[in-house]
């Protein structure tokens, strides 16, 4: 079945998952999935508007995806989405040297 997002992983734990959101090559969102035994919490974060039809499109997907994958519907006793609305403004680190020296290092691997 083709889907229309794109999930790109960013981090992967023993109890947690991180994930970009893509529409194309558009970055809409992002889902943080945190795997507690039976019940599967997730933190979405949608940086672009999305119709309530889009969103659960998505939820879906990420069900089948990625939380399905760890423990099935029949096997689980719940997920649980908690759905945000925001930006990103900044990012952290604390490697050395100044976030100016991190964007043009990453600019200039873009090229």
């Amino acid at each position: 079945m083709e889907t229309r997002f794109k999930l790109t992983r960013l981090v992967r734990t023993q109890s947690s998952e991180i994930y970009l959101i893509w529409d194309g090559d558009r970055r809409v969102g992002q889902v943080d999935i945190h795997f507690a035994h039976d019940t599967i919490h997730a933190t979405v974060i949608f940086e672009a508007d999305l119709t309530v039809g889009e969103e659960e499109e998505l939820l879906a997907q990420i069900d089948d995806d990625v939380v399905s994958s760890y423990l099935p519907r029949f096997e689980r006793e719940d997920f649980v989405a908690h759905v945000f609305r925001g930006e990103e403004i900044s990012r952290y680190t604390d490697c050395s040297g100044p976030m100016d020296d991190i964007e043009d290092e990453e600019e200039g691997r873009e090229e």
